[in-house]
Parts: C-alpha cells; sequence; structure tokens
C-alpha cells in the first residue's frame, strides 16, 4: 500500500501514467480474430478448448435448454430470483429515463429549413459476460436491460464455457430472466471476434457491450470500427474522497481490491492520522475476508492513500485520477459536486456506497476505467441508440439564403460540383 502526500501526488502519478503497450498480447489478439474471420467456428472451439479447457459441441446453447435452466434457477435459489427481479427494476427504470432524454425531433431553423433527429436502436446487440474468478451476474442486467429498454431487436449474451461446454448457469437464468433469448458459450478474444465478424452460427451484431479481461478488451479495440462497442476497460477502480470513518472508507477500498489483483482502490484522506487509521482497519478487515489474497495483492501493487491539504487540492487531484467510481464521504459533498468533472459514477454521500451501484441502485456498473472518465460516461441505453440526422427543405427566402451559402463556402474549398448542385435549387432555377 502506497502512502504519499498530495505534494507528492503529480510525479508519482506521472511515473504509472507510463504505460507500454503489451506487443505480444496485441498479436495474439490479432491472430485469434485473423483465424476466426478465417475459419468461424471452428477456430472460436479450438481457442476455447486451448484457454478454457472446454470445447462445446454447439456454441449456441439450445433454447429449451435456457429455459429450463431459467425456471430452476427460481425453485432453486427463490431469494437471489427475487433480488435480481428486484435490481433488474431498478437498472430497467433508469435506464427508461436515459432514454426518454433522446426524442425524436423536428425544428425549423429558418423558413425552409426543418431540421431534425430521428433516435433508433440498432438491430442486434451482444453482452460479454465474464466468467472467471467470480461469475458477474450483475453485469447480464447491466448490459441486457438498457439494450431492450432502447429497443433492440436480438439481444445475445456470450460468456465463457465451464467444463460441461455451458456458461455459469446463474448467468444464463439471469440473462433468460431479463430477456436474452440466445446465449452463446464463448469466452475471451475470440468470443468477441465471433460476434463482431459473424461466423457459421454466430450471428454478427451491431454494438458489444460488456466488461473482460484484458483480451477481450483488446479484441474489441481492435474490431472498433468494424463493429461498434461501449468502451475499452482497463483494471476497476474506486477513489474515495473523505474525512472521517476509517472502518467505512476501509470497506469500500476492500470491496474494490477484492475484484482481482490488478483492481486499484484509492483515498484521499485530510490527514496522518486518518491514512493511519485506515491502514489499521484494512488490516482488521483483510484477517477475516474470504478474498483477503487476492485483496491484498491488489493493495499492494496498486493501493494508494493520497493526504490532502485543502478541498481545492483534493478535487484537483481527483479530477486527475478521473476515477471509475468516485466516493464523497464528506460532510458537506454537495459543496464538492459541482467542481467535480471526471468519473464514471459518482457516489455523493457516506450511504451511497459504491457496491450498491455495482448491483442494485439502478445506474450501470459498467464505467469507463484508466482515467478514460476524462472523456467519457459509462456504459447507457444510448449505446444502443443511433441518433441520426434529417432535413426538410420548402422553397422560400431561408432556403435560398442557406443554398447561397452553402455555394460560396464549396467554391472556396474547390468543389465545384456541390456549388452547381445546390445552386440548381434555388427558386426559379427547378
Amino acid at each position: 500500500m502506497n502512502r504519499i502526500s498530495s505534494a507528492a501526488f503529480d510525479a508519482y502519478w506521472q511515473g504509472i501514467a507510463i504505460q507500454k503497450e503489451d506487443s505480444r498480447l496485441i498479436a495474439t489478439v490479432q491472430e485469434i480474430i485473423t483465424q476466426v474471420r478465417r475459419e468461424g467456428d471452428r477456430a472460436v472451439r479450438r481457442f476455447a478448448l486451448q484457454f478454457d479447457q472446454s470445447s462445446p459441441e454447439t456454441l449456441e446453447v439450445p433454447a429449451e435448454l435456457v429455459q429450463a435452466v431459467g425456471e430452476q434457477f427460481k425453485q432453486r435459489e427463490p431469494k437471489l430470483a427475487a433480488a435480481l427481479e428486484v435490481a433488474g427494476d431498478h437498472i430497467r427504470g433508469f435506464a427508461q429515463q436515459q432514454k426518454a432524454q433522446l426524442v425524436n425531433f423536428e425544428y425549423p431553423l429558418t423558413p425552409g429549413l426543418i431540421t431534425g433527429q430521428q433516435v433508433i436502436p440498432v438491430q442486434r446487440a451482444a453482452v460479454y459476460v465474464p466468467a472467471g474468478r467470480f461469475p458477474l451476474i450483475s453485469t447480464v442486467l447491466m448490459g441486457v436491460i438498457p439494450a431492450c429498454v432502447a429497443g433492440v431487436e436480438e439481444v445475445i449474451v456470450s460468456s465463457p464455457p465451464l467444463e460441461n461446454g455451458l456458461p455459469d448457469t446463474r448467468i444464463m437464468a439471469a440473462a433468460h430472466l431479463v430477456g436474452a433469448r440466445r446465449i452463446f458459450a464463448m469466452g475471451g478474444a475470440q468470443a468477441v471476434a465471433a460476434v463482431a465478424l459473424g461466423t457459421q452460427t454466430v450471428p454478427k451484431v451491431d454494438v458489444i457491450v460488456g466488461p473482460g479481461n484484458k483480451y477481450v478488451a483488446a479484441a474489441k479495440r481492435l474490431l472498433f470500427g468494424e463493429v461498434g462497442i461501449d468502451l475499452v476497460a482497463g483494471p476497476t477502480d474506486v477513489l474515495i474522497i473523505a474525512e472521517e470513518a476509517p472502518d467505512l472508507i476501509a470497506a469500500d477500498m476492500l470491496a474494490q481490491a477484492e475484484h482481482d489483483p490488478d483492481a486499484r482502490a484509492r483515498a484521499l484522506v485530510p490527514s496522518p492520522a486518518l491514512a493511519d487509521q485506515v491502514l489499521q482497519r484494512l488490516e482488521i478487515r483483510l484477517s477475516g475476508l474470504p478474498t483477503a489474497s487476492v485483496a491484498r495483492s491488489s493493495l499492494d501493487t496498486g493501493g494508494l492513500i493520497i493526504i490532502y491539504q485543502s478541498k481545492e487540492e483534493a478535487i484537483r487531484i481527483a479530477n486527475t485520477i478521473a476515477p471509475e467510481h468516485l466516493e464523497l464521504q464528506v460532510a458537506d459533498p454537495e459543496s464538492w459536486v459541482p467542481q467535480l468533472r471526471n468519473y464514471g459514477s459518482l457516489f455523493i454521500g457516506k450511504h451511497a456506497v459504491e457496491a450498491l451501484g455495482d448491483y442494485a441502485a439502478g445506474i450501470n456498473h459498467t464505467l469507463p476505467t484508466s482515467g478514460s472518465a476524462r472523456f467519457t460516461g459509462g456504459l447507457s441505453v444510448r449505446h444502443f441508440l443511433k441518433t441520426l440526422t434529417t432535413l426538410r427543405c420548402t422553397s422560400g427566402p431561408g432556403y435560398d439564403q442557406a443554398c447561397r451559402v452553402a455555394e460560396r463556402i464549396a467554391r472556396s474549398e474547390g468543389l465545384i460540383a456541390h456549388a452547381e448542385s445546390v445552386l440548381s435549387r434555388i427558386s426559379g432555377s427547378l
């Protein structure tokens, strides 16, 4: 666990911000994409056997099996099924509010020029659900529900096969519960390539969303352009700005650290005394934590406590880090909010714990990492919608003026056919 003063932050941050691209990883993923492009299902099965030690007979899980798994799940784990339904209702409600902000309209800029937009869902989307150390059941809800709210005609789920050749049963059950009827037993870069390119049995999608390991992230980045993506995910991270309550700070840092050894748990505190108390509480909590080995590795590698001198300094550091999750455990959180600009999700006040956002509060947990919150937000209903513009014109003075303006700009660029095209539409020329 690193502990530094705010004065040392800039040098520390500059040092860890210098990252070299793993050329071997990129080459590996590029070869996987090439082989899936060339061989389709055969390559996907081969890589499944190589990386997952499982090669399903059919990549798509039969629909009747998915339905059976879903029904058995409700009977076998009724409390978890009920919890997923409540969480799903919250996620759906939030997504519906997001969609309500994206509307069709037409607006007359000037007499004769009527501009507009049409908000249209993509036709087919894929939700990738990891199932490595922890099967992320919640990721099914976070990906499938916004897609369904957006109006996507076909939502498919792809998740790595287990030894039996099928994805985790809880992932399949959750997918069935929230409306995804097609599930594929595919993981890793080969799954991303399959849904992006299409194979003999896997449909080509318009958008791929969902987190994954570094191979999944690399595949999404390499295939972007051939397919839409939500974002390229790096290690998950949290930044907690706190003035007191060391036990809550430690609890929330560990909730992030237990994800994997690359997870980044960071805190901004106003005094060395509070920093010491947080370190003590971390040790106490680690002693009884089942995931302690992973959490400790994460804290040893990338854990960080920064001691800040002023509110302004803390805000500057937070905006520089641009965390995936930003918690405000301060006395007057509302006074901080307007100046905080870079975060995936902001958790305001001590009751707004980040883990609640991960599961049941309605906001999405697929968020920008590695500082990318400086320029993008997290997964939302908008990732499944296209905002398309329209132009409707009628003759008149405003229209004629716009044509002459277009003609002048076109001629200045040397594009004479452009100029003549608009000029031919002016009143009296038709």
